[in-house]
């Protein structure tokens, strides 16, 4: 044989003894889906969410991806009654799967951070329960997390506004959504009546009034509009909160106000 061969040979072995399980190690499968709270599974149509698995004794990670598919039928998560071992999860729901090589219980933590696809309105939940190796976590709807909040996409102003002999109006927008991207109108599934979105206005860092934002005719869309009389660096949080079930979420824009 030839010594390049050899050489080849010793380097695909020393590869696959690298990535092998440990000796006496059970192929463990676990299934992750993240629910947004009062709506639906976070899938590929917000980017996904990360899913980190880790020991959370050691720190080491287990298994990592992001959770891919649809948001699942809104009949069963929303409008059917929930009986008890009946899944919320239907054929291709949002998951991430991993099989886990595990050679003696662990306690696992899992960690899912996003949507990845709106930054501005990522979040993070965790859980910590124990695997034992073969006895893996697929059954139902999987380890199912639950993602409180709102996606808040504030829509910028001018980036300047010019006191032009006098107070000028800054219209405020902002697109609000569920986790799940799922769409909020008046009278809908997610009623934009339900919900209150407002905008706390800062000028040179100090807390400068509110300014309520209303649904603007569009699914998911709310305005407002704001008086402005003194120049200044203005900063409007917008936020979006739902009373019932504490789901909040946030986002920021800002602009100048500069004197005639």
């Amino acid at each position: 044989m030839r010594i390049s061969n050899v050489i080849h040979a010793l380097a695909v072995a020393v590869a696959v003894m690298g990535v092998a399980a440990p000796a006496g190690a059970e192929p463990t499968h676990v299934t992750v889906r993240v629910l947004a709270r009062d709506a639906k599974f976070i899938g590929t149509s917000m980017g996904g969410v990360r899913v980190t698995l880790r020991d959370a004794d050691t720190g080491e990670v287990l298994a990592q991806g992001t959770t891919a598919g649809g948001t699942g039928d809104t009949a069963r998560i929303m409008k059917q009654d929930h009986k008890r071992g009946v899944p919320l999860a239907t054929a291709g729901a949002a998951a991430f799967s991993a099989t886990l090589d595990l050679d003696a219980p662990r306690r696992v933590e899992v960690t899912a951070d996003g949507p990845l696809g709106s930054p501005q309105g990522a979040t993070r939940v965790s859980a910590v329960q124990w695997v034992v190796p073969g006895k893996g976590l697929t059954g139902g709807d999987g380890w199912l997390l639950e993602m409180p909040g709102f996606v808040v996409e504030a829509l910028a102003p001018p980036d300047r506004v010019t006191l032009d002999g006098g107070p000028q109006t800054v219209g405020l927008k902002a697109k609000v959504t569920m986790m799940c991207g799922c769409p909020i109108e008046p009278g809908g599934l997610w009623d934009a009546n339900r919900y209150e979105v407002r905008a706390l206005i800062r000028r040179d860092g100090a807390p400068s009034g509110e300014v309520p934002l209303a649904y603007a005719g569009t699914t998911s869309r709310f305005a407002g509009s704001l008086t402005v009389d003194r120049p200044g660096a203005y900063e409007a949080i917008v936020y979006a909160y739902d009373a019932e079930t504490g789901n909040t979420g946030l986002d920021r824009v800002t602009f100048t106000v500069a004197p005639r």
